[in-house]
């Protein structure tokens, strides 16, 4: 009788001639490069420093395409839309200290957003780990420390023997839902070291799926058709599942109204007869879920945002599906299902009978003219034309990646993304500077479509540096840069709190003369010729800039007890 534990897999000729006859001179950097492209890698991200040249001299002797960007932060963005976009583990090569470091709220932003980025990192010489001070260059006395608040796990290399393993762990973590970044630290004389490890050949991870326990599902489902008034909120863990279909199928059977989070644009078609769209910010929005009586979340911890700013008190039932175990319940009391959402959904389509309730497409059509007449009656044209002439210039299969900037605010509550996972912004973790390199690595991942980026000047000065990287790899990105003059929402936020504001102005460049001088194309526009200029920009391959100078409002707090 055979087991499956007896079963072994026998190495192909091949791979039996790489073993024995390995290519002279290799060292550790080798089996680095070796291993990711045994797990299927194609491109890495990255920015080589003194510690990692080992690294970096083998992707000359690989086939690994290499895009090499200015900072370390921002080619931690670009590994994070990479991953992103293509669900794959982007790999990250950074060098020690300063180098790694740097890259932290790159990280965090993935770690927020779920997206799989295998950093890989040097250390200094093996003789400095533990925490002696031996005086080394960029030398922490516990860098690993530093990463792991931030990324999933960490993994510290001291052989080369371990280093195929220890990235092959690395990837599955990444790569195991929730999806979210690693960190894996090399030692400088490790890399170095010439080895007599084989060829790495193979590595192929399965990382395990989350299915949902069935006697969970079974009561939800109980709970969803017995509900008179369901309805659905749904967040990014739809969208990185690769689950709207499955969610649209489900809705349609309860006809329950959908609202989608901000990580969650696209989530659900934006037009349909169901779709509450993501004014998540908006007190008719809050009513109208609190009265839900059962409310089905689906991959999203309702956090700040999506909770109103935690103004949202569901009065019903709530079923929370959510892969990431720490969220389930997090916030409020519910039947915690913590599962993949393809999974779970497949598992309650295939137990949920049709619904009929022909009242749900008018309460849907009555809340949206409710927010449309709240929004109108604060005199905000400016920023509806702005938003919806940048909708009508971007193709609809177009990605696009939002800076924390005003526009980018609004988006969030009335852009329509047209498809699921075009539409990216860095509100997971809030911090600056993601926009345009997130952009530059949707670009890598797919150059068929033109790529949309958009910034306020104040978050494109953390990215300016990679307008050479856009030139230097031909990338089809076209940057908006809106310029107010210095940081637009925090002006207004403290204007609101404290009467006026306070360093929140800026001097800044001839965004246009700027990119010039780096080679890319700029315009500077005006609201009225924006979609022309924009679409123009778009339609042109490789890099463009295009610079808005215009002061836009947010519009007013909508939460319960704001007005």
């Amino acid at each position: 009788m055979t087991h499956d534990h007896d079963l072994v897999l026998r190495p192909t000729a091949a791979q039996t001639e790489a073993a024995l006859n390995p290519p002279p001179g290799r060292n550790g950097g080798d089996l680095v490069v070796e291993s990711l492209a045994g797990l299927g890698a194609t491109t890495v991200f990255g920015l080589p420093g003194q510690h990692a040249l080992g690294m970096f001299d083998a992707l000359r002797r690989s086939d690994l395409r290499y895009v090499g960007l200015r900072v370390e932060n921002n080619a931690g963005f670009a590994a994070d839309a990479y991953g992103r976009v293509t669900g794959e583990a982007a790999p990250l090569l950074l060098s020690t200290g300063p180098g790694a470091l740097t890259s932290l709220a790159a990280l965090q932003e993935a770690r927020a957003a779920s997206a799989p980025v295998v950093a890989i990192s040097s250390q200094v010489p093996t003789a400095g780990l533990g925490g002696g001070r031996h005086g080394y260059l960029h030398e922490l006395p516990d860098q690993a420390a530093s990463f792991r608040g931030v990324v999933k796990s960490v993994h510290t290399v001291r052989t080369p023997s371990q280093i195929p393993s220890a990235i092959a762990e690395a990837w599955t973590s990444a790569l195991t839902v929730p999806h979210g970044p690693v960190w894996v630290e090399i030692p400088q004389d490790v890399l170095l070291a010439e080895t007599p490890v084989p060829v790495v050949t193979g590595g192929d991870v399965l990382p395990g799926e989350l299915p949902p326990r069935p006697e969970l599902t079974a009561l939800a489902a109980d709970l969803l058709t017995r509900a008179e008034r369901p309805a659905i909120i749904a967040g990014g863990g739809v969208v990185r599942a690769d689950a709207s279909k499955k969610l649209r199928q489900l809705a349609e059977r309860l006809q329950a109204p959908v609202v989608t989070t901000f990580g969650g644009k696209g989530a659900f078609p934006w037009e349909h007869p169901l779709s509450l769209q993501s004014w998540l910010e908006d007190r008719h929005t809050t009513d109208f879920l609190e009265d839900a009586d059962v409310l089905l979340v689906v991959g999203s911890g309702l956090g700040e945002l999506s909770s109103n700013y935690h103004t949202f008190r569901p009065r019903g039932r709530v079923v929370q599906i959510e892969a990431d175990l720490g969220k389930l319940e997090s916030n409020h009391p519910a039947l915690g299902i913590h599962a993949d959402a393809r999974l779970a959904l497949q598992a309650l389509l295939e137990t949920v009978p049709e619904r009929t309730d022909p009242t749900a497409p008018d309460r849907v059509r009555t809340l949206l003219e409710k927010v449309r007449a709240r929004i109108d009656a604060q005199q905000l044209t400016l920023e509806q034309d702005v938003l919806a002439a940048v909708r009508r210039a971007l193709p609809d299969d177009s990605p696009s990646f939002w800076d924390m900037t005003i526009l980018a605010y609004w988006a969030w509550s009335a852009f329509d993304p047209k498809a699921p996972n075009t539409m990216h912004s860095a509100q997971g973790a809030g911090g600056l500077g993601y926009g345009f390199p997130a952009a530059l690595g949707a670009a890598v991942a797919d150059p068929t479509r033109p790529v949309l980026a958009v910034s306020g000047d104040g978050g494109a000065l953390y990215s300016l540096a990679e307008l050479a990287t856009a030139r230097q790899y031909g990338l089809d990105v076209t940057w908006l840069i809106v310029d107010d003059g210095g940081y637009g929402i925090l002006r207004e936020y403290m204007t609101g709190a404290f009467g006026e504001a306070t360093a929140t102005e800026l001097a800044r460049p001839d965004f246009v003369a700027l990119a010039e001088s780096f080679g890319v194309p700029g315009v500077r526009t005006t609201p009225q010729a924006l979609e022309d200029d924009l679409a123009r920009a778009l339609a042109a391959p490789g890099p463009s800039v295009v610079v808005l100078p215009a002061v836009l409002r947010m519009f007013a707090p909508t939460h319960p007890g704001s007005d």
